[in-house]
């Protein structure tokens, strides 16, 4: 079943079993937990094509929270309580836009919170909702005002290749698939599945081909397009016949690894940081809710020489064990007001 589907199955359930939007459901619940991809669709259905024209800003947000609990099975609360996230239940605020610059007021971006933001016209009508997550909203701040982001120092040594991580976290072992998997069929960026996530140290070995291997360099601004390029070669070193690249956190999601392509010591890593045991934004797989710290990190690093970028060296590790070999730099430090320009194509 696609994602819509799955979300209307649902927001029935959540009808009838008389939830509010502040009784918190653990993530990835099977019954009652909407992903992204399952929110993301359902609000689309029910709100696009709603006006709200001629109301108050300050209106505006009421109603908006209130069409989204009617679009979710929830009964509209007699007033909505100054609680964050104001949809606590699912994990996620509201923004209506109708321009191009998100601000964030007063609160951090939150790597556990999604962030529904909806888009309207110049007419005031809904013409797309777009759900995304904290961390995958904070890749998108290109002004400075997000001032720190957790970081890590690579340190290189004389194997060209370590797998750092002999073992997946005892949470993935359980759900592991045979070596012999093959992924022809399957999409890198869909759900992971039960029975489909190939051991670390198989990924290892299959990645292991990359290194050696060179492409060409888009150049110092263009970070995002020289990362997809590092993306396709290990969609292709693991076996999917098509390269996907959704921009969001994971990476490869149906694997459960992010990939990280380093020119220089400094890796970047966003709101999320490798060890925290908070949860991920996917359904249960089998009996395990998935945690930040089982996501596989597959770091490459390379120089640029002659416009191409050569890949001379690969780490493979959990983000339970990233800190034992990697430095973390300090903190995060966030200011009080973010301000995000969102790009041209941010809803397409």
């Amino acid at each position: 079943m696609n994602s819509l589907m799955t979300g209307l199955i649902k927001v029935d359930n959540i009808t009838r079993s008389g939830l509010t939007i502040y009784d918190r459901i653990r993530t990835g619940d099977q019954q009652f937990w909407l992903t992204s991809e399952e929110l993301s669709a359902v609000l689309n259905l029910r709100l696009k094509g709603t006006s709200f024209y001629g109301l108050a800003i300050r209106t505006r947000s009421k109603v908006a929270k209130e069409l989204v609990c009617n679009a979710l099975g929830y009964k509209v609360p007699s007033s909505f309580v100054k609680c964050q996230p104001r949809f606590s239940g699912q994990m996620f605020d509201t923004y209506v836009q109708k321009s191009n610059n998100l601000q964030v007021w007063n609160e951090e971006l939150d790597v556990e919170r999604r962030y529904v933001i909806i888009r309207t016209d110049e007419n005031d009508i809904i013409t797309q909702v777009k759900v995304i997550a904290g961390s995958d909203l904070a890749v998108l701040d290109t002004t400075g005002t997000l001032t720190q982001k957790f970081q890590a120092r690579l340190t290189l040594s004389d194997q060209k290749m370590e797998l750092i991580s002999h073992f997946d976290t005892l949470n993935i072992q359980k759900i592991l698939a045979p070596i012999s998997l093959n992924l022809e069929i399957d999409s890198p960026v869909s759900q992971p599945q039960n029975g489909k996530l190939l051991p670390i140290g198989e990924c290892f070995r299959r990645l292991s081909k990359i290194v050696g291997c060179s492409f060409t360099d888009a150049g110092r601004t263009q970070e995002r397009n020289r990362g997809a390029a590092l993306h396709a070669l290990v969609c292709k070193a693991l076996g999917y016949t098509d390269y996907r690249d959704n921009g969001q956190f994971p990476d490869i999601k149906h694997q459960l690894l992010e990939v990280k392509l380093q020119t220089s010591p400094t890796i970047d890593l966003g709101l999320v940081c490798p060890n925290s045991q908070a949860n991920l934004d996917i359904e249960q797989l089998g009996l395990q809710q998935i945690r930040h710290c089982d996501v596989r990190y597959a770091i490459f690093y390379g120089y640029i020489v002659n416009g191409l970028v050569h890949i001379t060296n690969l780490y493979l590790t959990t983000g339970e064990d990233f800190f034992n070999r990697f430095e973390q730099f300090g903190g995060k430090v966030l200011n009080k007001k973010i301000q995000i320009p969102l790009p041209r194509d941010f809803f397409s």
